[in-house]
């Protein structure tokens, strides 16, 4: 039997316990929209489990305050698929920027249900429009005036809401017969 030095020793186990920890987050990835949703699945990632606690990273302050009433929920539905038991789930917006995009279940459902919208505007609507883009201007108000200029020249071609008058894209007048904003008010 061969003695080996503490440092070796400790350097194998914390390897054993790194890989024990991503088993896990990795089980959790797999059952994670499941489990919450594809709403929530869509605002919230999980990054890590360190000593029992998942760590989920959200898109915004709120989404972490609103999930932390749901904490029990769902780790009680998590704990129920997983080979080992988690102890707890800590939201926070601060890895958010750092988790790439397109790791997210649901993204390309995503850009779909947003592609389609009818408040899109469509291929033909894009063509008319050829705002003039300017040089980044020198003043808020120049800043201003170049947005203000680009919007008007983006809805100058747009077909107007028949109850407010307003430019529409012609995707809201097609499904709904007036602007968003004017079914809103019905609703």
């Amino acid at each position: 039997m061969a003695f080996h030095s503490l440092h070796h020793v400790l350097g194998s186990l914390e390897n054993q316990y790194k890989q024990q920890h991503q088993q896990q987050l990795q089980q959790v990835l797999g059952h994670w929209q499941a489990v919450v949703g594809a709403v929530v699945a869509m605002q919230t990632r999980p990054t890590s489990v360190q000593r029992g606690v998942l760590k989920v990273a959200t898109s915004s302050s709120a989404w972490a305050q609103n999930l932390v009433f749901e904490r029990q929920r769902i780790l009680e539905k998590l704990n129920q698929v997983l080979s080992r038991s988690l102890t707890d789930i800590r939201f926070s917006t601060a890895q958010w920027a750092e988790i790439p995009l397109a790791t997210f279940p649901g993204e390309q459902e995503q850009r779909d249900l947003w592609r389609f919208h009818p408040s899109r505007l469509q291929a033909k609507e894009i063509s008319q429009l050829n705002p003039n883009f300017a040089l980044p201007p020198d003043t808020p108000l120049l800043a201003f005036q170049n947005w203000a200029m680009i919007v008007r020249s983006r809805t100058k071609h747009l077909p107007c809401c028949p109850q407010c008058h307003s430019p529409t894209p012609s995707g809201e007048l097609e499904r709904w017969q007036i602007c968003s904003l004017c079914v809103a008010k019905r609703w």
